[in-house]
């Protein structure tokens, strides 16, 4: 037995000694400093295999069992949710319709870097034993940094640090390109202080996270293709009280033409979710 009470076998050979030492320095705050945003599409004749192997694999070992990321939230679109998206011709899925699972996860700020370096391994490693489904295609996935997070409800409710654990009914992406760099930082300016405050006053959204995309790895899974607009795009996470077929046309509708009214981009995606229910495979036979 060693000096703490343990028999010092349990962590031979995994490099346990540095847990202590890795864990006694660096932030180690509960805000959700970066995101992993990834929506999925399963490939047709695959979605119950696709669904099991994510809910009973690869979103604990691929995900939440890594250092940092503290919460986490699997989202899915059946049919009649994905005929609500637009704009039609979207430069983030082709067709519109595709990515019906989205996953949201919260990184400790401050901690990406050190994250990255696990999740990348650990990846490889899965990859390399066969833990990967392959019939599945990346249609949008990239890490991302925290913007801003806009309160319906000012200091009143649960906080973005909890909105992935809080059993919020639904979800809506919505991803933005600004004109360029400087427009983005307009654009967010607008977002944040006029139109955010407006839109979910009164609405079943109780808060918007807005995130920036940040580039992935070189040494990343060749699956994954590079994000897209780094400088210029903006992810917009939308958490409501009540399913969005229910406030779709009365909320959810025109937000292109309000973006796009400013001048300084356009909308690119609009996408309800609702939550998936963890160890079944409901609405996975309303896909199609």
């Amino acid at each position: 037995m060693n000096e703490d009470g343990g028999t010092g076998s349990e962590g031979a050979g995994t490099g346990s000694e540095r847990y202590a030492e890795l864990a006694g320095s660096g932030p180690y705050g509960v805000r959700p400093g970066h995101a992993l945003i990834t929506m999925v599409e399963p490939h047709p004749g695959h979605e119950y295999a696709y669904n099991r192997w994510y809910e009973d694999d690869h979103y604990y070992a691929g995900a939440t069992a890594m250092p940092w990321i503290f919460a986490g939230r699997r989202w899915v679109a059946t049919k009649d949710l994905q005929e609500l998206r637009y704009p039609e011709k979207s430069a983030v899925a082709q067709p519109v319709g595709a990515g019906c699972y989205l996953s949201t996860y919260w990184v400790t700020e401050g901690r990406y870097d050190d994250h990255m370096k696990w999740t990348v391994a650990i990846n490889k490693r899965l990859n390399r034993d066969g833990r990967v489904y392959q019939d599945r295609t990346h249609v949008f996935t990239a890490f991302q940094d925290h913007e801003a997070t806009v309160y319906r409800d000012g200091a009143a409710g649960p906080r973005d640090f909890h909105a992935l654990d809080h059993p919020y009914a639904g979800l809506v992406l919505q991803v933005v390109d600004a004109d360029g760099p400087p427009q983005r930082a307009e654009l967010l300016e607008w977002l944040r202080s006029r139109h955010l405050p407006k839109r979910l006053k009164g609405s079943p959204a109780a808060m918007v996270t807005v995130f920036r995309p940040t580039p992935l790895p070189g040494d990343r899974m060749t699956y994954v293709k590079q994000v897209e607009g780094v400088d210029t795009r903006l992810t917009l996470l939308w958490f409501l009280q009540e399913d969005p077929r229910n406030c779709w046309a009365s909320r959810f509708t025109g937000l292109d033409a309000a973006v796009a009214e400013t001048g300084l981009g356009r909308v690119e995606l609009v996408a309800p979710f609702v939550p998936t229910v963890p160890g079944t495979d409901r609405h996975v036979d309303r896909l199609r």
